[in-house]
């Protein structure tokens, strides 16, 4: 097959994909709530099933090499328990909101047929997360997986195809990509309506090239920073659960921990009795040249896997029960690549006197990786965690809480339920928010006019004028 004949043929199977998908969303595009509420319920029960999330998280395991099978089932049904519940009760549907007095009434519109991009990390989870958010507001979503987990993707798909059909809707609200590739990708993002790409920061050019309307995300390089006044071992704990979790693939695992002086020695001994290793200098080196081969990309197959692996891969003899890596930070920047994320079990470690120094820290790693995803801190000190959401240029500030189970939505905090999150303009983003059911929503203003009233010179200026007077 020529290079003409299989560009011809993804691009019909993808015209062929969104025609039908075309047509389901033109079924589903005007339902009235009751109807939407029906469908979200009967898709979100049939993806957190037990039996379903073992089925799905077994495969992601099998096809991707990574992740720990347990913590993919558990996220599996968090996810969609909790997407379901942020949206309980949300009005997405006609008539939204209403303001008599100006005149005004605010309609929803769906946007029509989404692409949905997903990552090999959680192939089935942000199947999961989006797809719920697109089924309450009337859009269609057509997958496409990551070529290495094509299989738990579509198999996603295919439990929400039957519960759609369960309820007599149109199963094409919900379709896949077969055999993806980019190429594949990119012409289904130049056709869909919108986009949604849940991905590393290279993706972020990529999509934007499709020349679509879309959400896309940033990369994780969350450092959890440790004051005099937290509870040592607690945090210590919060952080290994977090780290260790899924063998570090979220991006919202801890990839660093910044400790004040006076405490630093008692935190680390904290983190070692939870599992941690901290390697030499010599060890670290091993590592660092088995992270990253050429002394700058990531080595994709060390990701997410476990510190066993690691430690056997780098030549490094760890003690029975380590459960992650520490290394000693040398500088904030590309200079030191174990500033940056490492989507592994791999702890760095920093020792600061200085809070606001800290910050500033940060803010070089993160303009090296992960500017604008999130930040943790452990800390007693609410004046603390306000000046670190003010100065951070991250879209989320976790304090107290195990960072990766907190970011994207949790049963113990505020943050939406989410497997995509924003990294707003720091990161190429158009939101720093948790992405769910909002952001795939237009709305129509509907305005009447109301008795006339301009403004006057006191109205818009009186304060100024009280201070500075009218010269």
């Amino acid at each position: 097959m020529t290079d003409k004949t299989h560009f011809d043929s993804d691009a019909q199977e993808i015209e062929d994909l969104y025609q039908r998908s075309r047509k389901a969303f033109e079924e589903a595009e005007f339902w009235p709530q009751e109807r939407v509420d029906e469908v979200v319920a009967a898709v979100g029960w049939e993806w957190q099933k037990v039996d379903t999330a073992k089925a799905l998280a077994k495969l992601a395991v099998e096809e991707s090499g990574i992740g720990v099978y347990e913590d993919k089932v558990s996220k599996i049904q968090t996810k969609t328990r909790g997407t379901l519940w942020d949206m309980n009760g949300v009005k997405t549907c006609g008539l939204v909101e209403e303001d008599p007095e100006r005149g005004l009434r605010i309609f929803t519109k769906p946007m029509g047929v989404v692409a949905n991009v997903v990552p090999s990390t959680n192939p089935e989870s942000t199947v999961c997360c989006i797809g719920l958010s697109l089924l309450k507001t009337r859009n269609a979503m057509i997958v496409s997986p990551h070529p290495r987990t094509q299989g738990s993707s579509y198999l996603t798909v295919e439990y929400g195809r039957n519960a759609l059909r369960k309820v007599g809707a149109p199963e094409d609200l919900m379709l896949c990509v077969q055999n993806s590739s980019r190429a594949q990708a990119r012409e289904l993002m130049e056709r869909c309506d919108f986009v949604v790409a849940t991905g590393g920061a290279a993706l972020v050019q990529v999509v934007y090239a499709a020349g679509k309307p879309c959400h896309t995300v940033s990369s994780g390089n969350v450092v959890s920073i440790i004051d005099e006044t937290a509870n040592l071992k607690a945090a210590a704990n919060k952080i290994v659960r977090s780290k260790v979790a899924n063998n570090s693939a979220s991006c919202s695992s801890e990839n660093a921990v910044a400790i004040e002086a006076t405490v630093y020695d008692e935190m680390l001994e904290c983190l070692e009795a939870e599992g941690g290793y901290l390697c030499s200098t010599e060890e670290r080196e091993k590592l660092r040249a088995l992270m990253w081969p050429d002394g700058k990309t990531l080595n994709r197959d060390i990701v997410a896997k476990p510190v066993s692996y690691l430690a056997e891969k780098a030549r490094i003899d760890v003690p029975e029960g380590t459960r992650f890596l520490m290394v000693l930070g040398t500088k904030a920047g590309p200079e030191d690549r174990f500033s940056g994320e490492k989507i592994s079990p791999v702890l760095t470690v920093w020792k600061w006197t200085d809070f606001s120094e800290m910050i500033e820290r940060m803010k070089e790693m993160h303009r090296f990786s992960g500017e604008g995803h999130s930040a943790s801190l452990h800390s007693e000190r609410d004046e603390r965690r306000v000046e670190l959401a003010i100065k951070a240029n991250v879209g989320r500030v976790n304090c107290n809480m195990p960072h990766a189970m907190a970011n994207s939505g949790s049963w113990f905090n505020a943050n939406p339920f989410t497997d995509t999150l924003g990294g707003g303009s720091w990161a190429g983003n158009m939101t720093s928010e948790n992405v769910n059911w909002k952001h795939f929503l237009n709305y129509t203003w509907l305005s009447e006019p109301f008795p006339e009233y301009i403004p006057s010179d006191e109205d818009l200026f009186g304060e100024y004028f009280k201070k500075w007077g009218r010269d």
